[in-house]
């Protein structure tokens, strides 16, 4: 699973990126730029409101491992997953399926 670093790209997806929203978690998503690769990225963030690093840890592990439960990376999309509180707590199954309704909501699967 490749995921996205530089902050010109992360800014460019939060700038542009269509958005749905969920209690657990908050799916931001673009389409890949035609002059890189069409491979799709991932991209994990929980913010410093969800507690200490060993809660934000946890957070993006969850969210990691939910994604690749559910198929990702997704060819010719940048995905971003933006834990909110409680996500480390959620049950996997549905942390996936709210993984799975935020994708379809976006058009990605």
């Amino acid at each position: 699973m490749r995921t996205i670093t530089a902050p010109k790209e992360i800014d460019r997806l939060f700038a542009g990126g269509r958005r749905v929203s969920h209690p657990a978690l908050l799916v931001l998503a673009l389409p890949t730029p035609e002059a890189r690769d069409p491979g799709g990225r991932v991209l994990f963030i929980a913010g410093t409101r969800l507690g200490g690093a060993v809660t934000r840890n946890r957070s993006k592990r969850v969210l990691r491992e939910s994604v690749r439960r559910v198929g990702g990376s997704w060819p010719g999309w940048d995905v971003a997953l933006i834990a909110r509180a409680g996500t480390e707590g959620v049950s996997t199954g549905d942390l996936d399926a709210a993984v799975r309704y935020a994708l379809k909501s976006l058009g990605i699967i």
